[in-house]
């Protein structure tokens, strides 16, 4: 049985470690993806038994992602395999190069995505309830995948609206990109989207993307975030939990980072402060606070607790380099309880 089911396209990151993508010579290569990052994360950090469908062409890069994606432990048994035509005519798979940041100098990511073998998912092409009768407990996708192509929102809207038929829990964050809109219909069709498809969801995760007119439309200080996440709670009635990260950005390698939560049983929560946090690799960690808030949902840790696991995690995280998680429990739990970085023996 498996616990947690993504939907989303992995990518192959390509990393210039310090350096710059346009002068690098060498680049570590790891796999990650907006969707796939939450249920790894769920895998090697919190144990969890979870699967990702995706789809990848049949060649050695696609080969290799799948290397990777078995080494964090993840299921691949529901990945769709698309024969290869040679030199990625018909269907190719994703490429990602990032640039981690440092000082003054922001990430910098440059996705090569576009015609992918996921991006071309259509509608039927999984049998979800066959997927979701086999005892799943929880279904996780996001705004990156919906936003590959035309096709892949009405993928997404299919396999949520089978997993509320099954009774499995729903997540949702709309992880809005620029770049995957340009050209169609920019920041006001990615909101028609989200709000499309989060009307299935259970749970939003950076559910403050959805305030206002557009994503990212306008940054909310800390005391506006309880307005802000009330104003998506009355977009989305059906939503059970609407939770978001909160981030100031000092410089590349310093960040501000906390959370905060909305239910109607609790209103709203906030999670650990964490001022001054120092940051190696920030990609990544908003899907592994996703990771950390499901492990806590799903073990019925209370809101405040899961949001404290999802914090946690999400910060624990950006001192790694790659997309995915290399935290332990035992390092998430004793971050929340105040542990420090000195020596451990």
């Amino acid at each position: 049985m498996t616990d947690v089911i993504a939907l989303g396209e992995v990518m192959l990151r390509f990393d210039p470690g310090e350096g710059r993508i346009r002068t690098a010579r060498t680049f570590q290569v790891w796999e990650g993806g907006g969707e796939y990052n939450v249920v790894r994360g769920l895998r090697r950090c919190f144990g969890l038994r979870t699967a990702v469908v995706t789809a990848l062409a049949d060649n050695a890069v696609g080969r290799l992602v799948e290397d990777l994606i078995l080494q964090g432990g993840v299921d691949t048994s529901l990945i769709r395999w698309v024969p290869d035509d040679g030199i990625g005519r018909s269907a190719r798979n994703g490429l990602n190069f990032v640039e981690r940041g440092y000082g003054i100098r922001g990430a910098l990511g440059v996705s090569d995505r576009a015609h992918t073998a996921v991006s071309q998912l259509r509608k039927g092409d999984v049998d979800w309830d066959a997927v979701f009768s086999a005892g799943v407990r929880w279904f996780h996708t996001g705004g990156i995948f919906a936003g590959l192509s035309d096709t892949t929102v009405d993928v997404a809207d299919e396999a949520m609206a089978a997993a509320r038929r099954h009774g499995v829990t729903v997540s949702y964050d709309p992880n809005y990109r620029p770049s995957l809109w340009a050209g169609r219909g920019g920041a006001e069709r990615a909101r028609e989207v989200d709000l499309r498809l989060a009307r299935h969801a259970d749970v939003i995760v950076g559910a403050l993307g959805l305030a206002g007119t557009h994503p990212g439309q306008t940054r909310r200080g800390a005391d506006k975030v309880a307005d802000a996440l009330a104003e998506v709670a009355g977009l989305l009635p059906a939503a059970r939990v609407l939770a978001t990260t909160l981030r100031e950005v000092p410089s590349a390698g310093v960040n501000d980072w906390t959370s905060a939560a909305w239910s109607a049983e609790t209103g709203c929560v906030t999670g650990p402060r964490m001022p001054g946090l120092h940051v190696l690799d920030r990609i990544g960690s908003g899907d592994a606070f996703a990771a950390g808030l499901i492990h806590g949902l799903l073990t019925g840790a209370g809101l405040e607790r899961a949001l404290a696991y999802g914090t946690a995690h999400g910060a624990l995280v950006m001192t790694t380099p790659g997309d995915v998680s290399m935290a332990t429990l035992a390092e998430v739990e004793a971050l929340i309880a105040g542990a420090s970085a000195h020596v451990r023996r």
